[in-house]
C-alpha cells in the first residue's frame, strides 16, 4: 500500500511554513486525540500518522530529504531516519513525549493524557552524531556497517525513586491570576528535569545522573543509492537518560562518498574515460571494462572518432527514490602518441595527405554538446 504524503496528512500545502505545518499537526492531533476518540483504533492509528509527519516536517534536514527523495529518503536503518510512529515504533507516550506542547500545555492542553490522568513526561537522551566514509562500490549495492560508539549509558546497579518535588509525575502546577480569571499552566521539574525519578542509589563510577560512558557496536543498514550528506538515523542508539521510564537518544548517521580514481558519479549516472590507442580507433578492439556491478566486455569499433560515448543502460547506481538504475557512460579517448620514430613518423607523412586520414565529418554526426544535452534530455 502506498504511503500517505506527509502534507495530505496534515493537510497543509507544500510550501507551508513552519508555523502552518505546526498549526496543520495540532488540528489533526485534536480531532484525532484519544481522549476524544477512546478505544477508537482508526482515531489512534490517524493520530499516530499525524504525529509522525509532524516529526518529519518540522525538522528542517528531514523536510527537505523528504521533499527531495520522497519516502524513500527517510528509509534507512530503524525506519530511516523517521521516527516510527505509524509504524508502532513509538507508543503514545513518546508522542506526548516529544510533542506534548504542541497543545500549549504541557501535554494536555485541556485533555487527561491518554487513558485519563496527569502524564508523565518520558526524558529523552541526548543525539549522537557520526560519520560514515562509503565507497561508490558500497553506494551500489548498500551496505552493512559495524561502528563502535561511546555512549552515556545506565550504570548496573543505579536506582530510581519518585520525584517528591512533582509527585513523579515530571511537572510543577502553578496558578496565576489574569484578567481573564485563574490560569493554570505547567513547567518541568527543576528537580528532577522532567523525569518524575530522582536517583535513589548509584554506583560510585557513575555520574551525578547514574550514567556511564561504555562503547558499543552498532550495526548500521545503508540503502543503495546514498548521496554525500544524506543523514540516516539508528533509532535508540545514542546517549540514555537517567531513569526508569526514560528513552535513549539517536545516532545519527551522516554519509560521506570516497571518490573513486577512475569513476565519477553524476546523480545516478556515472561516467568512465577509456582511452585506446590510434591504431584500436583505426581497426577497433575490445576492452574489459570494471563498472560498479563486475567487469564488462565491450567492443569498439573500427573508425571510432574520440569523444563517442557509449552507454550501457542500468550498469550505473540505483535510485534511492527506487526509479530505476542509471547509466554507465563510457567516453571513449583516443590517444595521440607522442614520440615516434623514424618508421612511425615516415608512415604518417606519406598517409598525412592520403584520402583516408582527411577529416570527413558526416553532418549526421553530433557535435559534444549535442551529446551532452542528449543525455540529460
Amino acid at each position: 500500500m502506498a504511503k500517505q504524503d506527509f502534507y495530505e496528512t496534515l493537510d497543509i500545502s507544500k510550501s507551508a511554513s513552519q508555523a502552518e505545518i505546526k498549526k496543520g499537526y495540532r488540528k489533526m492531533a485534536i480531532k484525532y486525540h484519544p481522549d476524544k476518540n477512546p478505544d477508537d483504533k482508526t482515531a489512534e492509528e490517524n493520530f499516530k500518522k499525524a504525529a509522525e509527519a509532524y516529526e518529519i516536517l518540522s525538522d528542517d534536514n528531514k523536510k527537505a530529504r523528504y521533499d527531495q527523495y520522497g519516502h524513500a529518503g527517510l528509509d534507512g536503518p530503524q525506519g530511516g531516519g523517521r521516527g516510527g510512529f505509524g509504524g508502532g515504533g513509538m507508543d503514545m507516550d513518546d508522542i506526548f513525549s516529544q510533542f506534548g506542547d504542541i497543545f500549549g500545555s504541557g501535554g494536555g492542553g485541556g485533555f487527561s493524557g491518554f487513558g485519563g490522568g496527569q502524564r508523565q513526561a518520558r526524558v529523552k537522551g541526548s543525539n549522537m552524531r557520526i560519520r560514515v566514509k562509503l565507497t561508490l562500490e558500497e553506494i551500489a549495492k548498500g551496505a552493512e556497517k559495524k561502528v563502535k560508539v561511546r555512549r552515556k549509558m545506565q550504570a548496573e546497579g543505579v536506582s530510581y525513586k519518585k520525584c517528591t518535588t512533582c509527585d513523579g509525575s515530571g511537572q510543577q502546577m502553578r496558578i496565576t491570576n489574569t484578567i481573564l480569571g485563574r490560569m493554570q499552566t505547567a513547567a518541568t521539574c527543576g528537580t528532577c528535569s522532567g523525569a518524575g525519578e530522582i536517583i535513589s542509589n548509584k554506583p560510585n563510577d557513575a555520574d551525578a545522573q547514574g550514567l556511564l560512558i561504555k562503547e558499543e557496536t552498532v550495526s548500521i543498514s545503508i540503502p543503495a543509492g546514498v548521496t554525500e550528506g544524506v543523514q540516516l538515523k539508528v533509532g535508540g542508539k545514542g546517549n540514555e537518560a537517567p531513569g526508569k521510564n526514560s528513552i535513549a537518544g539517536d545516532l545519527l548517521v551522516l554519509i560521506e562518498e570516497i571518490p573513486h580514481e577512475t569513476l565519477k558519479r553524476e546523480g545516478t549516472n556515472i561516467h568512465y574515460d577509456l582511452y585506446i590507442n590510434f591504431s584500436e580507433a583505426v581497426l577497433g578492439t575490445s576492452k574489459e571494462v570494471d563498472t560498479v556491478s563486475g567487469k564488462v566486455k565491450i567492443k569498439i569499433d573500427g573508425g571510432s572518432q574520440s569523444g563517442k560515448i557509449l552507454r550501457l543502460k542500468g550498469k550505473g547506481l540505483p535510485s534511492i527514490e527506487r526509479y530505476g538504475t542509471g547509466d554507465f557512460l563510457i567516453h571513449i579517448n583516443v590517444w595521440t602518441p607522442q614520440e615516434l620514430d623514424k618508421k612511425q613518423k615516415h608512415f604518417f607523412e606519406e598517409m598525412s595527405d592520403h584520402q583516408n586520414f582527411r577529416p570527413a565529418p558526416n553532418k549526421s554526426d553530433k557535435s559534444f554538446f549535442e551529446k551532452v544535452k542528449d543525455m540529460f534530455s
